[in-house]
């Protein structure tokens, strides 16, 4: 296949230089201005009086923060599916289908032509910092492979789709970018996740990928099944994705936290010249790219067609929150993110909850979700604290961890004490651990959370509020078959990390009894 990396090598090194030209405050008052600017003419926007000169503080003044449930009572429920003018100018032609994470519940997303066309450019700043940090790439001489859900996409009026997010771009993407793009439309198409992965592996092997993109958890499947496949046409040799894509040079990754996973996959890509690179999509838009290392925080977008305001979190739900922006927004300290968008979202709130590293340029450290909180005791404890003690705990006792999921139990009857609960699937070479290494990594967990978070141990101390945390263990393949019993299998689909609905996680629990899942820690109340 012809080689052409090349062209994107020329058009990277345009885009570093605009980037390193680039001031982030007058780049993003510039995309409030044209964003309201666009859309005075708008439902929305005269609502707000946009078709007057706003400042940054008359925006915040006039039009208040709303999170999905919000816009959809108040501006979307009623139209849709045709969108026409209501919050963009013009008819919305896409929905990405997001199933709500943590609560299950099925939103539809606008999507204009103005945010395809944002996401494929924040695509074209990955690729540019891929090469920039690898001067020799050839990322553009064989396919990249998008492990995305399913391509379909349901006809909701004339001229108006929803479906995954993978499948709107897929619908949409240029004649050029498809000759580099696997899979092809035969395999895209199909729906069933399970027929899909055997398929994908087995045509891939006739290709030269590389890159691969998609969320950890289903990229763990794939390669996982790719190896066995792969092992099976060479008589039983299991072999390394190094042998089995040996120009695989980019794994980029997102949707879920990378550090219980980061073990995981050093192992798989042992000898392979794959760099691993974050991201930072959603289904409002693509929001940040990794231009430095892993861990090092993701570099925002800043000239993409979204205005970013960070919400401190003890002010969610007030009246008027302190929301700071990027010209002020402070360093360390943990916000909720609000985004306004292209695409006719304002002021909205995504559930995300990120962590500015960085100024000169900003970039952010996702830190988990605003629901992603344990604090049924008062104890505060977020996503990215959830999400460390768990890869700690791992660790440990010499495991990977391919899935897992935590919640609050609730004592049940006088005197007893609550905590907190983790189902966790361990990885191939750890799902059979003996029960020592069991409670080690129940030990491991609970004193992790202790050193990350103050109100945990005021709690755990002597035992006055919580019992240590308990863990259960479900066998390889769980997870998996737990989603797939919700009808959430796919690549477009997260294993909820922090479950606060009492009905979901006690289905979680149930499933966990129907596999013979073993809890560690101490007994339940």
């Amino acid at each position: 296949m012809y080689d052409a990396t090349w062209l994107l090598r020329l058009s990277a090194r345009r885009r570093l230089r605009q980037l390193a030209a680039l001031d982030p405050a007058q780049a993003q008052r510039r995309v409030l201005s044209s964003l309201i600017h666009r859309a005075r003419r708008t439902r929305f926007g005269r609502d707000h009086g946009f078709s007057t000169a706003w400042s940054l503080d008359d925006y915040r003044a006039r039009v208040p923060l709303r999170d999905y449930d919000g816009f959809w009572e108040a501006y979307w429920r009623a139209p849709f599916p045709r969108l026409a003018d209501c919050t963009w100018p013009g008819l919305i032609p896409w929905f990405a289908v997001s199933s709500g994470t943590a609560t299950g519940t099925t939103k539809y997303i606008p999507v204009s032509r103005e945010m395809h066309r944002a996401n494929v450019r924040a695509s074209a700043d990955l690729v540019t910092h891929h090469l920039a940090n690898r001067p020799e790439s050839r990322l553009f001489a064989g396919r990249v492979f998008m492990l995305g859900g399913s391509t379909g996409l349901e006809r909701q009026a004339p001229g108006v789709f929803s479906g995954d997010l993978s499948g709107i771009a897929a619908a949409a993407m240029p004649g050029w970018a498809r000759l580099r793009y696997f899979p092809p439309r035969d395999l895209e198409a199909i729906a069933d996740w399970q027929v899909k992965i055997e398929r994908f592996a087995a045509r891939s092997l006739e290709e030269e990928i590389t890159g691969i993109a998609g969320t950890p958890s289903w990229l763990l499947i794939f390669l996982e099944r790719l190896i066995e496949i792969a092992g099976s046409r060479r008589g039983g040799a299991a072999g390394r994705i190094a042998d089995i894509y040996p120009a695989l040079e980019m794994l980029s990754h997102g949707g879920v936290a990378w550090a219980p996973y980061r073990d995981r996959f050093a192992a798989l890509l042992d000898g392979s010249r794959a760099e691993t690179r974050e991201v930072y999509p959603a289904s409002e838009g693509f929001f940040a790219v990794a231009d430095r290392g892993d861990g090092e925080g993701l570099r925002l977008l800043l000239d993409n067609g979204i205005f970013y305001e960070f919400v401190p979190l003890d002010q969610l739900g007030s009246e008027r929150p302190d929301c700071r922006w990027i010209g002020d927004a402070e360093p360390g300290v943990n916000y909720a993110l609000a985004v306004t968008t292209c695409a006719g979202i304002w002021r909205y709130l995504v559930g995300d909850t990120v962590t500015l590293v960085d100024r000169t340029p900003p970039r952010v450290l996702v830190t988990g979700r605003t629901s992603y909180m344990l604090s049924a005791f008062g104890e505060h404890v977020i996503g990215a604290e959830v999400e460390r003690a768990v890869a700690e705990a791992a660790r440990a006792i010499g495991a990977t961890v391919s899935d897992f999921a935590a919640g609050s139990l609730l004592p049940q009857e006088t005197g007893a004490r609550g905590g907190h609960l983790y189902v966790v699937e361990l990885g191939a070479e750890g799902s059979g651990p003996d029960a020592g290494s069991k409670a080690r990594f129940a030990a491991a967990l609970d004193a992790t959370l202790c050193r990350l978070n103050d109100d945990y141990a005021a709690h755990r101390a002597g035992g006055y509020g919580m019992d240590a945390a308990r863990v259960r263990f479900l066998p390889a393949g769980a997870f998996a078959a737990w989603m797939k019993s919700r009808g959430k299998l796919g690549g477009q689909n997260k294993v909820p990390r922090v479950i606060n609905d009492p009905a979901l996680f006690a289905a979680l629990q149930a499933f966990a009894d129907s596999h013979d899942g073993t809890e560690h820690g101490t007994r339940r109340p």
